[in-house]
């Protein structure tokens, strides 16, 4: 696709829009609420520098969902040591709901990623794999294994 040169970013439309989902992915990846408001400080502070790169919309949801994830991962590298574990309750999620998030958050990282982006985000697999920059069978297999882990986990709780 080629570059839509009257594309612009409206930051403020694009906070308010996309910082649910860049939250949730923060607090998903990191699993402190700290750490979460970190990442996503660094997104939209990146947002800011780099929008005249962005495409389109999609391409903006992408693009910050794919910067979230690398911010993640680069503030788990950085400051792992002495971070507390996420224990109390988090505001988007239902109490009815936490045994499942808990499962979901216990899950190593690349099968939490692909749960979180295909059941809370509700990305396609194909979506998925453009994001994570995988093939759409490795993302089937994350999804399956993942599956399969809560299932166990979350036996006879549904």
């Amino acid at each position: 696709m080629l570059k839509d040169e009257t594309y612009t970013v409206d930051i403020d439309s694009a906070i308010l829009d996309y910082s649910n989902t860049v939250y949730k992915i923060a607090l998903s990846q990191t699993k402190n609420k700290n750490d979460a408001d970190d990442v996503f400080q660094e997104v939209f502070m990146r947002l800011v520098s780099h929008s005249h790169k962005i495409q389109s919309d999609e391409h903006l949801k992408a693009w910050l969902i794919r910067v979230t994830l690398n911010c993640s991962k680069k503030h788990f590298r950085l400051w792992r040591t002495g971070n507390e574990e996420l224990t109390e309750d988090v505001p988007y999620i239902m109490p009815e709901e936490q045994e499942t998030m808990q499962a979901v958050l216990d899950l190593p990282l690349k099968y939490r990623t692909v749960i979180h982006l295909f059941y809370y985000e509700e990305l396609t697999i194909s979506e998925i794999s453009k994001v994570l920059e995988v093939k759409e069978s490795t993302v089937k297999s994350q999804l399956f294994r993942a599956r399969g882990i809560l299932r166990e986990t979350l036996k006879g709780e549904f």
